[in-house]
């Protein structure tokens, strides 16, 4: 790149400029790059939190519905889940973390009482109810994993994309930079000091001539 750029002042203060732009910029990315390193962690952790409380609703509620099964028979417990005439509602919005996006998820009619589920109290037995309200506990921890999980992903995005603007300036604009900042330097020494050496063999030439402007009249 360096033997491109043409030695001259005016290319040599473009350099510069360029290269004190890309240093900021560099500095910037790399405070963004941090930032959103711990972010990315303190989402993780809630992450890991979520996935264990998942994991835990999980096994309760498939026990609950296995005992429910057992006890009150499969076509109990279909009959009380077809019964349901109002389900979850999710609304989707978004909120912003260093300049990402990440998603922010609510949930409405996901918690229900018993006259909200549909089936009628009679017939039904508390292992029903029991059942019940462990998948909709488990539904409400899905949506929050969902939402935890996708803004986790989004940040490793966001990372991984500030990490290569960082190493290209890092690693191959700012070196190609200095390195033409170098060459046109070294060029523009070299023209002066070929300047300079011109300049005195024409100072030389000239004072001989007058020495010998000065030797003729001497001798006339």
């Amino acid at each position: 790149m360096a033997t491109d750029v043409k030695p001259t002042r005016k290319n040599l203060m473009a350099i510069e400029d360029r290269i004190e732009l890309s240093e900021r910029g560099h500095d910037t990315l790399e405070q963004k790059r941090d930032g959103l390193i711990m972010e990315f962690m303190d989402i993780l952790d809630q992450a890991q939190d979520v996935r264990s409380d998942l994991s835990g609703v999980y096994d309760d509620a498939q026990r609950k519905i296995n005992m429910a099964r057992a006890m009150d028979g499969d076509i109990a417990v279909r009959g009380a889940a077809a019964a349901l005439k109002e389900h979850p509602e999710i609304v989707t919005q978004s909120k912003n973390i260093m300049g990402v996006v990440v998603p922010e998820i609510e949930s409405t009619k996901v918690k229900k009482s018993l006259d909200e589920r549909g089936y009628g109290v009679v017939g039904t037995s508390a292992r029903i109810d029991e059942a019940a309200g462990a998948y909709e506990d488990l539904i409400e921890q899905i949506i929050l994993a969902a939402e935890v999980e996708t803004a986790m992903k989004k940040m490793l995005e966001e990372i991984e994309t500030t990490k290569r603007r960082v190493n290209a300036l890092e690693f191959k604009l700012l070196p190609d930079l200095y390195e033409s900042q170098e060459y046109i330097e070294q060029k523009l020494e070299e023209q002066e000091r070929e300047e300079i050496f011109r300049l005195k063999k024409i100072k030389n030439k000239k004072e001989e001539e007058e020495d010998d402007a000065v030797a003729v009249e001497s001798v006339a």
